[in-house]
C-alpha cells in the first residue's frame, strides 16, 4: 500500500454508522529499531523479517549506513510471510568509521539509541535532529557518554547537537543515571553494552521509571541474541561484555499504533480485528486487551494466523464511561485513550503521563488545547489530565508533527463532523498507510449501513448523532 502525502487539512471522516473492520498494521518500530541495533553490532549477518518502513525506520537505517553497516532490502525467503508494506532487511555488520552527522529527526530511539553504539565507531559524530527534537530531553544520554569516557561538546546545553569523537572502543563499567524523562535513555545504554570493554552495570537513580515494558523488551532482545543480562533489582542491569549472535527475527505487528484503530469501536460501535495479534509480547500496546473494557469494550482472540497467534477484535459497548487510569507503564497509548476521554460520558483522569511532555512535542498541552479548541473540557495537571463531558464541534486539529496527536484527532473525528488536522502526513514516522488505512476502516460503517435493512434511497440508514456528544451527554 502507497501512502499518501497530506499536505493541506485532512477532514477527519466519519463513521455514519457502527464499524466492521479487519485491520493489517505494520512492524513494530519500537522493535525493528531495537533489533536493527544489534544486528548492526552482530557477529553475522542477520535478517529482519516484517519490519516497519517508516520515517523512524529511515532514520535509524540510514544512520547505521553511514557508520559502516551494511543494510540491503531483500525479498522474503521462500516460505516466509510476505511483507505488504515493503522488503525485508540484510544487515551486515562492519568496522563502523566516523566522520559523520547523523540526522535524527524526532525519533526517539534514534536520538538515543545511535549514541552510544557511534561512540564504538572511530572518528567524530555529530548527533542533530529537527528543530523541536533540539527540546527534547537528551542531557542523560550526553552525561552517561561522558561518565563512560567519551569527549562530548554540546555547549553545555544538553542537548542535540551535540558531537563526540569514537576511539573504536567504550570501557563500560559502573554507571548511573536518571531516566525519569524517559526509558529510551535505558534501553539505549543496554543495547551497546555488550560491545563495551567491562559490558555495563547500570542504575536507574530518579524518582520514577517510566515506560518500564520497553525496557523489558531491551533485555529480551538482548537475551534472544544470546547476551548476559542480569536484573539485581528494580532499576539496576547488568551486561555482560561478549558476543551478539547473528540471528534472523521476524517483526511483530506496531500494537502501540493498533490503539486509535481499537479505541475507533468504543467511539464508533461496532467491532474492530487487529490482525496478527501476538499472544506473547512486551510491546505495552497489548495492555488495550485490558484497558479497553474498563470503557465497556468486549475483548476476544481469534484463531491462528501464518505468523503470529491470531487476531483480536473489539467491540464497542452500549455505553462509554468515564475511567481513572495510570498510565505509567504504556504512555504513548495516552493520546488515543485521552481522544476516548473527550467522547465518553462520564469525567475520566489520565495519569502517569508527566513524562510526555518531552516527547515529540508536550502532548499534555497539545492534547487539551486541541479538544478544547473543539470545545471540550480539559484541565491540564502535572502528571496527566482531567477530561470531563462536553459537546464537540468541528474545527482545527493541530498535530504539532507528532503522530499519535495526528491519529487522536482522526478518533475524535469519527463522530465529530468538520474535524480537521492539519498534517495528517506526520503519521509517517511510524505509519506511513495511516490515511489509506484509516479511510478503508471508515468506510466499513457506510458498507454496513448500505446493506442494512431499512436503508433510505441514499443507501444509508440513519446516521448517528456526529456532533462528537453520544447520547446522554450534557448539551
Amino acid at each position: 500500500m502507497v501512502a499518501t502525502t497530506h499536505s493541506r487539512p485532512w477532514t477527519a471522516p466519519v463513521a455514519r454508522g457502527p464499524l466492521a473492520g479487519d485491520v493489517a498494521l505494520p512492524g513494530s518500530k519500537s522493535l525493528t529499531n531495537r533489533e536493527l541495533v544489534l544486528a548492526a553490532l552482530a557477529d553475522g549477518l542477520s535478517t529482519i523479517r516484517l519490519p516497519l518502513h517508516s520515517r523512524d525506520s529511515a532514520l535509524m537505517t540510514t544512520a547505521l549506513r553511514q557508520l559502516g553497516v551494511g543494510i540491503d532490502e531483500v525479498e522474503p525467503t521462500p516460505g516466509t510471510a510476505a511483507n505488504p508494506y515493503g522488503p525485508d532487511l540484510l544487515v551486515t555488520p562492519g568496522a563502523m568509521h566516523g566522520d559523520v552527522r547523523v540526522d535524527c529527526g524526532l525519533a526517539g530511539t534514534v536520538m538515543r539509541f545511535l549514541p552510544p553504539l557511534a561512540a564504538l565507531a572511530e572518528g567524530p559524530v555529530t548527533i542533530d535532529g529537527d528543530p523541536y527534537a533540539r527540546k527534547r530531553p537528551m542531557g542523560a544520554v550526553i552525561q552517561a557518554l561522558v561518565d563512560l569516557g567519551v569527549e562530548v561538546t554540546d555547549d553545555g546545553a544538553g542537548a542535540m547537537p551535540f558531537t563526540f569523537v569514537g576511539t573504536g572502543s567504550v570501557r563500560g563499567g559502573s554507571l548511573e543515571i536518571d531516566a525519569s524523562a524517559s526509558s529510551q535513555f535505558v534501553s539505549g545504554l543496554l543495547l551497546s553494552a555488550p560491545r563495551f570493554t567491562e559490558g555495563l552495570h547500570l542504575r536507574h537513580v530518579g524518582d520514577r521509571l517510566p515506560s518500564m515494558p520497553h525496557i523489558a523488551m531491551t533485555v529480551d532482545v538482548l537475551r534472544a541474541r544470546g547476551v548476559r543480562v542480569e536484573e539485581p533489582s528494580v532499576g539496576e542491569w547488568v551486561v555482560h561484555p561478549g558476543p551478539i549472535a547473528a540471528r534472523d527475527v521476524t517483526i511483530e505487528p506496531d500494537l502501540s499504533n493498533a490503539a486509535p484503530f481499537a479505541v475507533a469501536a468504543l467511539v464508533a460501535g461496532g467491532t474492530v480485528r487487529i490482525r496478527t495479534w501476538p499472544t506473547e509480547t512486551t510491546q505495552v500496546g497489548a495492555d488495550l486487551e485490558t484497558l479497553l473494557p474498563r470503557w465497556g469494550a468486549t475483548v476476544t482472540r481469534d484463531g491462528d494466523d501464518l505468523v503470529f497467534d491470531g487476531g483480536v477484535g473489539i467491540r464497542g459497548g452500549a455505553s462509554l464511561p468515564g475511567v481513572d487510569l495510570d498510565l505509567t507503564r504504556g504512555g504513548e497509548l495516552a493520546p488515543a485513550l485521552v481522544a476516548l476521554a473527550a467522547l465518553a460520558d462520564g469525567p475520566s483522569e489520565i495519569t502517569g503521563i508527566g513524562h510526555l511532555r518531552g516527547h515529540e512535542t508536550d502532548r499534555l498541552a497539545a492534547l487539551a488545547a486541541d479538544v478544547v479548541g473543539l470545545g471540550g473540557a480539559v484541565t491540564e495537571q502535572q502528571d496527566g489530565l482531567r477530561v470531563e463531558p462536553a459537546r464537540l464541534s468541528g474545527g482545527a486539529w493541530a498535530a504539532y508533527d507528532d503522530h499519535r496527536m495526528a491519529t487522536a484527532g482522526a478518533v475524535v473525528g469519527l463522530v465529530t463532523e468538520g474535524v480537521a488536522v492539519d498534517d495528517i502526513g506526520t503519521t509517517a514516522k511510524t505509519l506511513p498507510q495511516f490515511p489509506e488505512l484509516w479511510a478503508a476502516l471508515v468506510a466499513t460503517a457506510d458498507d454496513a449501513v448500505a446493506t442494512a435493512p431499512g436503508a433510505d434511497t441514499a443507501g444509508r440508514t440513519d446516521a448517528p448523532d456526529t456532533t462528537g456528544t453520544r447520547q446522554g451527554d450534557p448539551a
